[in-house]
C-alpha cells in the first residue's frame, strides 16, 4: 500500500495535493512519502522479528541522502555497491558495521576505503576478488571479513535483465567451487569468511523461487557444519516485487513464512537486503503534458519527462501506471505517453487506455521510486530533477533541480580553443 490516493478527485501524497507541488516546484518531478516508505521497512522489519535479523537497505534502489537518513534512523543498514554509495551511506550516518558492500568489479581503491571505514563485510563475487581483498587488508594491516556469494542456479521467473541467481549469469559462486574455496579459508591471512550470500534477482513476485534458494543454501550450510566449518552470517538478499499492473507479489509477512523455518534451522544471523520493496510505490513521477499529436495510426500525448528521468519503460519494457492527478469523467482513449528526447525508444506508456487529457495538465507516473531518479541521467542535456519529501502536511525539497551551470560545471575548454 502507498499514500498516493485520490481525495475530492484530486490525487494527493499523504495530506497534501500533489498539483500544488507541480505548480510551485515546476515539471518533471519526483515526490516521495516519508509513511510510506518507513512503513514498508518496518513491515520488513516485523516479519523477520522472530530471527536475529538486519534489515540493509538498497541503496541502488534509490541513493537520495534524506531517504536515507530516514531508513538509518529507523534502524536500517545499507546495502552498497560502490565507493559512491560507501560515501552516502556515511554521509548519511550508517554506522559501518551495519553496511555491506556487494559489487562484481570492487576497484582496489573501493575495497581500501571500505577496509579502512570498518564495514560489516564484503559480499564477495569470485575468488580473484577474495584473494585481492586479502591482499589489502594485509597491506593495511587489517583483518576484514566477507562473505561468499552463491550462485544458487536458481530461475527467479523475472525479467531476463534483472534475474542474477543462474549459472550463466555474472553474478556469484557456485557451490562447489565455493566449498573449495572455504576448504582454503585460513590460506585468507587477513579476511574472515564468516558468511554466505544469495540474491537471485529482482521484482520477483512469486515465493517458490526463493523458497529453491534458501533451501539450497541452508542445506548447504548444514554440510558445511558437519564437517566442522563454522560461520555466522546468511545474506539472503532482495528481490521482492512490489505491484505494477495487476501483479500479485507477496506480502512480508507471507515471505518471512516460507523462509524463516530454513533460516531458523541455519542458526545463523540474517542480513535481508531490499531495495524496491521499501521504496518503489514511495515515489511517483509527476510531469506535464505538453503536446497532443494525431497520426493516421496513433495519438501521442507528449510529455515533459523523458527516458532520461525514467529509464525502466525503455530498458526493461516496465509498466508503470499513469494517472491524471485531476480524476474527471470515464471515457478512454488509446494512447502512447511519450518524452521529449530524441530516441524512439523515449516512452513511458504505449497504446495505454487513459482517460482523456489535455495540453497543459499534469500526469503521474506511479511506482517510481524505485530506480527511477537513481538510473537518470544528463542525455540530451537535460537537468535531472528535482525530489519532494512529503511528512503529512509539510513538504522539504530533498534534491535541487540541477540549472544549467551544473551541466557544464566540471568541464573544461583547452586553451588552444579559446585562441590563449
Amino acid at each position: 500500500m502507498h499514500e498516493f490516493k485520490y481525495i475530492n478527485n484530486n490525487l494527493y501524497c499523504e495530506k497534501i495535493k500533489v498539483k500544488d507541488l507541480a505548480d510551485k516546484f515546476g515539471t518533471p518531478l519526483y515526490i516521495y512519502s516519508y509513511h510510506t516508505l518507513v512503513d514498508h521497512f518496518y513491515k520488513l522489519q516485523s516479519a523477520f522479528s522472530g530471527v536475529d535479523a538486519v534489515v540493509c537497505y538498497s541503496v541502488k534502489a534509490n541513493s537520495n541522502l534524506a531517504l536515507l537518513k530516514a531508513l538509518v534512523d529507523k534502524g536500517a543498514g545499507l546495502d552498497i555497491v560502490s565507493g559512491g554509495e560507501l560515501f552516502r551511506a556515511l554521509k548519511a550516518g550508517c554506522p559501518p558495521e551495519k553496511i555491506v558492500y556487494a559489487s562484481v568489479g570492487k576497484t582496489n581503491a573501493e575495497i581500501e576505503e571500505a577496509i579502512k571505514r570498518g564495514i560489516l563485510f564484503f559480499n564477495v563475487e569470485s575468488l580473484p576478488e577474495l584473494e585481492n581483498i586479502n591482499r589489502i587488508a594485509k597491506k593495511l594491516n587489517k583483518i576484514t571479513r566477507a562473505a561468499i556469494r552463491i550462485n544458487p542456479d536458481v530461475e527467479a521467473k523475472t525479467h531476463k535483465f534483472i534475474t542474477t541467481g543462474k549459472i550463466t549469469n555474472k553474478f556469484g559462486i557456485d557451490l562447489d567451487n565455493a566449498y573449495k574455496i572455504l576448504l582454503l579459508r585460513k590460506n585468507f591471512s587477513h579476511l574472515k569468511i564468516c558468511g554466505l550470500h544469495i540474491h537471485i534477482g529482482s521484482q520477483i513476485t512469486q515465493s517458490a523461487p526463493f523458497v529453491a534458494a534458501v533451501k539450497k543454501i541452508t542445506d548447504f550450510i548444514a554440510h558445511l557444519k558437519r564437517i566442522g566449518i563454522t560461520l555466522e552470517y546468511l545474506n539472503i538478499g532482495g528481490g521482492l516485487g512490489i505491484i505494477y499492473k495487476n501483479e500479485t507479489p507477496q506480502t512480508a509477512q507471507i515471505y518471512a513464512k516460507k523462509i524463516l523455518p530454513f533460516l531458523r534451522k541455519s542458526g545463523l544471523k540474517i542480513i535481508l537486503e531490499p531495495g524496491r520493496f521499501i521504496v518503489g510505490n514511495a515515489g511517483i513521477l509527476v510531469t506535464k503534458v505538453l503536446y497532443l499529436k494525431d497520426t493516421p495510426k496513433k495519438k501521442f500525448v507528449i510529455i515533459d519527462a523523458g527516458m532520461n528521468d525514467l529509464i525502466r519503460p525503455a530498458l526493461y519494457d516496465a509498466y508503470h501506471m499513469i494517472l491524471p492527478l485531476q480524476k474527471r469523467g470515464v471515457r478512454l482513449e488509446k494512447v502512447d505517453v511519450v518524452g521529449p528526447i530524441c530516441e524512439s525508444g523515449d516512452f513511458l506508456a504505449k497504446e495505454r487506455k487513459l482517460p482523456l487529457v489535455k495540453e497543459g495538465e499534469y500526469l503521474a507516473v506511479m511506482s517510481a521510486g524505485a530506480y527511477g531518479f537513481s538510473m537518470s541521467s544528463n542525455y540530451n542535456s537535460r537537468r535531472r530533477l528535482a525530489e519532494l519529501l512529503v511528512v503529512k502536511d509539510q513538504v522539504f525539497v530533498i534534491r535541487k533541480r540541477e540549472s544549467f551551470d551544473d551541466l557544464v560545471r566540471n568541464e573544461e575548454v583547452p586553451s588552444f580553443l579559446l585562441g590563449l
